[in-house]
């Protein structure tokens, strides 16, 4: 089975200590630098309890396939999209694609009126 995007994992390529903060970072999209100062004022407010939440989440969380690490910056903020906001992702790439589809329509209606000047043009490239 392969590994969904939209899956919680741990990052240990970004790392500080086991990685979940990386992880939380990856998924949500926020700063690691905000998540990680997060944690530490937690675990001081609520010592113990943050600090084993934190150890059971990196017991019960898998590390992030190899296979994530290669993508492009935009990929990544695109699949942060999606694990926040499905709903919004999915009408973006379907407005994206309404984009296109009336872009292309105006160009077949340009290519194929009577425009003289246009004619000439392909003429010439002949």
């Amino acid at each position: 089975m392969s590994a969904r995007r939209t899956k919680f994992y741990l990052d240990k390529r970004n790392r500080k200590w086991l990685g979940v903060c990386a992880g939380l970072a990856d998924y949500t999209g926020v700063d690691v630098t905000l998540i990680r100062v997060g944690v530490v004022i937690l675990t001081i407010m609520t010592f113990p309890w943050a600090l084993v939440a934190y150890l059971v989440i990196n017991w019960l969380a898998s590390d992030k396939p190899g296979e994530f690490y290669g993508e492009s910056r935009e990929d990544e903020k695109f699949w942060q999209t999606v694990r926040a906001r499905p709903g919004a992702s999915v009408r973006d790439v379907r407005a994206k694609f309404r984009d296109i589809d009336r872009r292309i329509a105006d160009i077949e209606t340009h290519v194929t009126s009577h425009n003289s000047a246009l004619a000439r043009e392909i003429d010439a490239l002949r």
